[in-house]
């Protein structure tokens, strides 16, 4: 760890970094790295830390002196700007980030991405604070292919359907499709921070994470999460192998995704905060255009992977058709591809993202079956024997 420099060769000192969100998914992972590999402090605040006890406890730990817990819900808390004031870089993470939220419960979902993360914003200009802020790839929304005929020759042309940083349009859904509430709120804050950035000099690096996947993503409904939840897609299908349920297609998963390692994902962010020369000011995709599939073809991949890391044999009907209106109810819409462009975090971070789509499904379903088969299968015996 001594003797670690920055990626143009100057020593790297120690910072505080107040990190919002902690708790989640992103949050443990990165916190694990920052206590692992760095000797930076980190100001852990959340409303939950069961992702980062293992980190907290017990007080001996290598790192006990490197990082606090703060149970703080950031919608109305007066301590979070005297903790941005002790930091020298704040990291936003807090967000509601569950597609099947988006039309069920919009004004949450506008509330927790613009409002709730305003605060932060304004606290980080005034005090002169550098803000890591995490936006989504939802924000590109539609690609420009999407609305070209079915036929057309152009949807295979990388030029209608990469998505770039400093290039691409935003095109969203009308109103009515209330999906697009959470992509139009992180496009407004992005908005916000740029020009707070332009206008009165705060250092921004913006994040756009394209499905972010890794052990201890979203929930299993019933037994980490409410029963009636529903996790993204990858969770869901999850949920489905574990139960040894058919695993659900919205409107035929036909819609591409890529899919990027978490433990990829982190070392982009450990180099942001590091290198703030070279991050300041922009805005990063940080996904894998390798890893690109249809939802069908993830649903197949997972249900190999599964019967692998499980020893299960797969069912005989692995996967059933769902419209969309039956799944997420009304208003629900989509996007149809989302590809990352990565010249930007290429040239800026000389970062490029190393696991394969199997290797990265292997090790999450391993730790999920690991850490939720059993409970499952007393929770449906339960349900059974009443």
């Amino acid at each position: 760890m001594a003797g670690r420099v920055d990626l143009d060769g100057n020593p790297i000192k120690p910072i505080t970094i107040c990190m919002i969100g902690a708790g989640g998914f992103i949050g443990s992972h990165l916190c694990e790295k920052l206590m692992s590999e760095t000797q930076h402090k980190v100001l852990a605040v959340d409303v939950s830390n069961d992702k980062i006890k293992h980190l907290l406890e017990p007080a001996t730990l290598a790192w006990a002196d490197r990082i606090e817990f703060h149970r703080i819900n950031i919608k109305n808390d007066s301590r979070l700007e005297g903790l941005i004031k002790m930091a020298d870089l704040t990291i936003n993470l807090a967000a509601i980030c569950t597609p099947a939220d988006y039309n069920t419960r919009p004004l949450d979902t506008i509330y927790s991405n613009f409002i709730d993360a305003l605060p932060v914003v304004k606290y980080c200009s005034e005090n002169g604070k550098r803000l890591i802020h995490f936006s989504t790839c939802e924000i590109y929304g539609k690609t420009i292919g999407a609305f070209l005929p079915k036929d057309s020759p152009l949807r295979q042309d990388p030029a209608y359907y990469v998505l770039k940083e400093d290039a691409s349009p935003c095109i969203f859904g009308p109103i009515e499709k209330q999906r697009w509430s959470y992509a139009c709120a992180k496009q407004l804050i992005e908005r916000l921070i740029y020009a707070e950035g332009a206008e009165n000099g705060l250092e921004f690096t913006i994040v756009r994470p394209f499905n972010w996947i890794g052990p201890r993503m979203d929930f299993i409904p019933g037994i980490d999460g409410p029963s009636e939840g529903v996790p993204r897609v990858l969770a869901c299908f999850s949920n489905n192998l574990l139960r040894r349920e058919p695993l659900k297609l919205v409107d035929g998963g036909e819609s591409q995704r890529t899919f990027i390692y978490i433990k990829d994902a982190i070392e982009a962010v450990l180099l942001m905060i590091e290198n703030p020369a070279r991050a300041n000011g922009h805005i990063f995709n940080v996904g894998n255009p390798n890893n690109e599939v249809t939802v069908r073809q993830l649903a197949e991949m997972m249900t190999k992977v599964y019967s692998k890391v499980s020893g299960e044999s797969s069912l005989e009907t692995p996967t059933i058709d769902v419209s969309s209106k039956e799944f997420y109810g009304e208003g629900y819409d989509d996007s149809d591809k989302r590809i990352p462009d990565m010249t930007i975090i290429n040239k800026q971070l000389a970062w490029n993202p190393k696991t394969s789509l199997w290797d990265l499904l292997e090790s999450t379903l391993t730790y999920q079956h690991r850490t939720y088969a059993e409970a499952i299968k007393q929770a449906m015996s339960k349900s059974t024997a009443n």
